[in-house]
C-alpha cells in the first residue's frame, strides 16, 4: 500500500483556518520525515520540517503524534506551517495581493534526518486570504485611498476600518480575512501609496474622518457606528480618531503608543505635537538588531502632556492588545496609562500577550484574532461569542 498524505480540508484552506495533516499507508512504527516549504510572492523561500514515527496501524495523525525534532517538537498539529523559516536571514514573509493564495508544498520522506531518504508522497495545499463569496472593492473616493472587503449576503454589515503603521502603503491581508467572518472591512492607505504623501511629514485627522463617513455611509456597512484596528504608528491613530471623531464605538490597538507619536497630528485648528523621541538612545542587541524602545520618552512627562491622545473623549471600549517582548514600543506601559485615563463608559479590555518565540508568538496571534473577532462582534453586532479556532 502506497504512502498517502491527507488534508483537511483538501486542497485549499482560509489563513486563518486549521489544516489537519495526516499520513496513511506506512509501514508499522516507520520513520518519516515532514517538510513543509511555500514561496512569497517576492520568490523568497520558507520551509520547516519535523520528524515522526508512524504507529503500529502504519499511520500517523498530525493531531495526536508529537515531534521528535526538527522545526519544533511535541504535539503541534499546525507546527508544519508556523514553524516556517526563511531561507535567507531576517527574511519576511510579504503578502501584498490578497487575491492569489500563498501555495505550500508538503513532503513525506523516509527516515529521519539528517539525510532523510526516498519521497513517500507529496502535497500541495493554497492557503486563501479570500474566503468564497468576499468582494474586494479598490477605494478612489475623495481623497480616500483604500481596498473595501464586503462579506457575502446582502448586509449590511459591522464595518472595520483597518490601519497599518509606519511602513506605510496598503495592506490588506488583515482586512480581507476579517471580511470572511462577517465584518466589512475598509484597509486604509494613508501614505506612501498612489497619490498619498509618501512621508509623514504631518497628518491630519480630516483625511481619516473622511474616511470614516465613506465607510458610514456605504449602503452595505451597519450605521450608525464603526469599529477601528490599529498596529503601530496606526494603532495610536486609531485613538485620535476614536477619541475626536464621532460615528466609532469600538477600538483595537496592538503595539501601539497613547501618545501621538512620529509626525504632528492636524485637526481643524488643533494640533496635536509628536511625543518626543531621541533616535541617539537606540540600542543594538548582541545580534545585531535595533531596539527603539528608548527612544520615546515618557508621554506622562510634563513637556509630553499635549502629546497624549485624550482617550476619555472616547464614546467606546477600547482593547488593547500588548507584546510583552515587543522592542518597538513600551506597550504594556502605555495600556496601563491608559487603563488610568479612560472612564467607566471606556472600559480598557483584556491584553493578550505577544511571545517572543515561534511557538509562543502563534499561539498569541490565534488567541489575539478570536480576542479581536469577539470584541468587535460583541460591540458592533451584539453577538456574545464567536467560534474559536483549533490551529
Amino acid at each position: 500500500m502506497a504512502a498517502t498524505l491527507i488534508l483537511e480540508p483538501a486542497g485549499r484552506s482560509c489563513w486563518d483556518e486549521p489544516v489537519r495533516i495526516a499520513v496513511r499507508g506506512l509501514a508499522p512504527e516507520q520513520p518519516v520525515t515532514l517538510r513543509a516549504s511555500l514561496r512569497d510572492e517576492n520568490g523568497a523561500l520558507f520551509r520547516a520540517h519535523a520528524r515522526y514515527r508512524a504507529d503500529a496501524r502504519g499511520e500517523l495523525d498530525l493531531e495526536r503524534a508529537p515531534s521528535l525534532g526538527g522545526s519544533f517538537a511535541g504535539c503541534e498539529p499546525m507546527g508544519l506551517l508556523w514553524a516556517l523559516k526563511p531561507e535567507k536571514a531576517l527574511g519576511r514573509l510579504v503578502k501584498r495581493d490578497v487575491r492569489m493564495p500563498v501555495p505550500v508544498e508538503l513532503e513525506v520522506l523516509d527516515g529521519h534526518d539528517p539525510e532523510p531518504g526516498q519521497l513517500l508522497c507529496q502535497a500541495r495545499h493554497e492557503r486563501h486570504f479570500l474566503q468564497p463569496g468576499v468582494q474586494r472593492e479598490l477605494v478612489r473616493a475623495g481623497r480616500v485611498r483604500a481596498a473595501l472587503f464586503l462579506p457575502p449576503g446582502k448586509g449590511p454589515f459591522p464595518g472595520i476600518i483597518d490601519l497599518f503603521g509606519s511602513g506605510g502603503g496598503l495592506c490588506e491581508y488583515r482586512a480581507s480575512l476579517l471580511a470572511g467572518h462577517g465584518f466589512a472591512v475598509l484597509a486604509l492607505a494613508y501614505f506612501r501609496f498612489e497619490d498619498l504623501p509618501e512621508h509623514l511629514n504631518d497628518i491630519h485627522l480630516e483625511y481619516f474622518e473622511e474616511a470614516v463617513d465613506f465607510m458610514l455611509q456605504h449602503p452595505k456597512v451597519k450605521a450608525p457606528s464603526i469599529g477601528l484596528l490599529g498596529f503601530s504608528k496606526g494603532g495610536d491613530l486609531c485613538l485620535s480618531m476614536a477619541s475626536f471623531l464621532k460615528g466609532i464605538t469600538a477600538t483595537v490597538v496592538i503595539n501601539a503608543c497613547v501618545a501621538n507619536t512620529i509626525a504632528p497630528l492636524h485637526y481643524r485648528d488643533m494640533i496635536i505635537p509628536k511625543l518626543v523621541s531621541d533616535i541617539g538612545k537606540i540600542k543594538i542587541t548582541k545580534s545585531g538588531f535595533f531596539n527603539f524602545m528608548d527612544t520615546w520618552s515618557n508621554p506622562l512627562e510634563e513637556h509630553n502632556h499635549q502629546s497624549l491622545i485624550p482617550l476619555e473623549k472616547a464614546q467606546g471600549p477600547f482593547l488593547f492588545i500588548v507584546g510583552m517582548d515587543d522592542q518597538s514600543w513600551k506597550s504594556e506601559f502605555y495600556a496601563q496609562i491608559a487603563s488610568e485615563r479612560v472612564s467607566v463608559h471606556a472600559v480598557l479590555g483584556e491584553a493578550i500577550v505577544y511571545g517572543g518565540e515561534p511557538k509562543a508568538h502563534s499561539k498569541a496571534q490565534v488567541d489575539a484574532w478570536q480576542q479581536i473577532q469577539t470584541f468587535f462582534h460583541k460591540h458592533l453586532n451584539g453577538k456574545k461569542s464567536v467560534k474559536h479556532s483549533k490551529m
